[in-house]
């Protein structure tokens, strides 16, 4: 008997996504031989948190393991003892990520892109991408592409710390902490940059689905009047009302 082919939550730019049996797929994109190749490089590096790439499908589709497991919850913070391990996880990705040889005929789709990247990262690495399974992983590489560690970690640590509007400074400062010092152990000069990298990052994301709405570039523009960009407007305005307690939390 063929296996059942099951429509999947989520995927808001990749268009259909379907898990059949084992496997996930969805578009094979231009960007998508690129992504593979990286996702291998991953796991031959002993990375589980990266879900298994399995080429292409006879419809042409892409296909990748399906990771079982609960997706991380998307409207309260993780407690702290998960936000050290999700830390861990992803130092370990950016550590495995520096041997990654890329090639002139690489082709990637970063939607935000940072001035000197000089490492390809996930690129969306946050609760919604991540499946609490044995082990956690991250899902929906697509967008993987050059990046930093700076503009990928202030993106995770802001989401991942819910730093939100309406969220208690304090808390979320130990949420920051927990993730970042304890979890990730960034060294002196990555904690020092990070406050204002969180300020940068959250306002470009808002800035992003702004002018995706004005250009009428879809799904980004729905999001933002479908209530992303209001969320997002008040976490760049938390952010960079609390930056010095940022920088407090992560002294060392």
């Amino acid at each position: 008997m063929p296996d059942i082919e099951q429509t999947l939550a989520g995927g808001h730019a990749a268009g259909e996504v379907l898990r059949i049996g084992g496997t996930v797929r969805k578009p094979w994109l231009g960007s998508t031989p690129s992504v593979q190749r990286f996702m291998a490089h991953l796991r031959d590096q002993g990375l589980a948190e990266v879900p298994r790439p399995l080429g292409r499908d006879a419809q042409g589709r892409q296909v990748t393991e399906f990771v079982p497991g609960t997706p991380a919850p998307h409207d309260r913070p993780l407690p702290l003892e998960e936000l050290e391990d999700v830390g861990r996880r992803i130092r370990r990705i950016h550590d495995a990520a520096e041997s990654f040889e890329r090639s002139p005929e690489d082709s990637w789709s970063t939607l935000i892109p940072v001035p000197h990247a000089n490492l390809i990262c996930h690129n969306d690495l946050a609760p919604w991408n991540l499946v609490a399974g044995e082990p956690p992983a991250f899902i929906d590489w697509d967008g993987a592409g050059p990046s930093t560690r700076l503009w990928d970690l202030a993106y995770a640590a802001q989401s991942f710390a819910f730093l939100v509007a309406g969220e208690d400074p304090g808390r979320a400062a130990a949420r920051l902490r927990a993730l970042v010092l304890d979890g990730y152990r960034a060294d002196a000069d990555l904690r020092a940059q990070l406050p204002g990298a969180l300020r940068k990052r959250t306002l470009a994301m808002h800035d992003f689905l702004r002018d995706a709405h004005r250009r009428d570039f879809q799904p980004w523009g729905g999001m933002f009047v479908g209530g992303h960009g209001r969320h997002w407007a008040g976490a760049a305005r938390f952010v960079s009302e609390n930056e010095s307690r940022w920088a407090a939390a992560l002294a060392p």
